[in-house]
């Protein structure tokens, strides 16, 4: 069996790498219908907008570093790290948050946050 820590750093990792941000039936598994996100500016999102939004990304690569992930129960995890966002030769940092939960056999993010370290 997977342990669903290391799973859920992998999953979270996938929807940074840009495969995985340009690829709609990834995202639409992995992000939960009721998902939200606060961004750092403060405004949120939904699935909706993220589906339409990240397959158009181009130009944008995250290096992430000190992914903790804590099972909060066994059907949720809280995945903590910072990302480097680099677009158009500017380095942002941020500390940013997801919370998962196992639907079935599927996890799903359901919340995240970004916050400008």
């Amino acid at each position: 069996m997977t342990d669903p820590r290391k799973l859920l750093e992998e999953l979270e990792l996938a929807l940074l790498d840009p495969s995985g941000r340009s690829d709609v039936s990834l995202l639409d598994r992995l992000v939960a219908d009721e998902f939200v996100e606060v961004a750092a500016s403060g405004r949120t999102f939904g699935k909706d907008e993220v589906l339409a939004r990240l397959p158009l990304e181009t130009g944008v690569s995250f290096r992430a570093d000190d992914v903790s992930v804590n099972l909060l129960s066994p059907t949720v995890g809280l995945v903590t790290y910072t990302t480097t966002r680099t677009a158009d030769g500017v380095a942002v940092s941020s500390r940013r948050c997801s919370i998962w939960r196992l639907a079935g056999d599927q996890w799903q993010m359901v919340y995240h946050q970004g916050t400008l370290a």
